[in-house]
């Protein structure tokens, strides 16, 4: 698997470790809550949670912060912005704009895992400004097109 040099401060005393994959094959790093006591999140509620770092990643690259299944299928717990993009120029703590979908309130605890960071590569367009695009055999076809769900 490819490793990216990323260099990271943590802030606030740095309280947990830094993020890491869960497991060997993990497409991503788990980001954790730096709050200081539990956070109550009220049934539709959005709240900036903070992670306690901030990154400074190489050009051509992007950290993609995307929710974590087991909250979303146990607590209804998700991203309103998914995913939120971290850019190579951004030097600002990582925070992740959690938010309560379900119908009942929940309480985050300090250090539990809120998200999760993924790596990509990343291209800018050169745009080719032409009079007509060549066809294809979709053509204009979307949303729903196929008839499938």
């Amino acid at each position: 698997m490819e490793e990216i040099p990323v260099k990271v401060v943590r802030l606030r005393g740095g309280r947990w470790d830094l993020p890491t994959p869960a497991t060997a094959f993990s497409a991503g790093v788990d980001l954790r809550a730096d709050i200081d006591e539990p956070m109550r999140l009220e049934a539709s509620q959005t709240v900036s949670i903070p992670t306690g770092i901030a990154i400074a990643l190489p050009e051509g690259w992007e950290a993609q912060v995307r929710p974590r299944s087991g909250l979303a299928l146990k607590h209804s717990l998700g991203m309103l912005n998914s995913p939120g993009t971290i850019d190579s120029d951004y030097r600002g703590e990582i925070c992740v704009l959690l938010t309560n979908f379900g119908k009942a309130a929940f309480t985050l605890q300090p250090g539990e895992r809120i998200a999760q960071m993924i790596f990509s590569r990343i291209a800018q367009p050169r745009w080719i400004e032409v009079q007509e695009l060549p066809q294809s055999a979709r053509a204009g076809g979307g949303f729903g097109h196929t008839g499938r769900s």
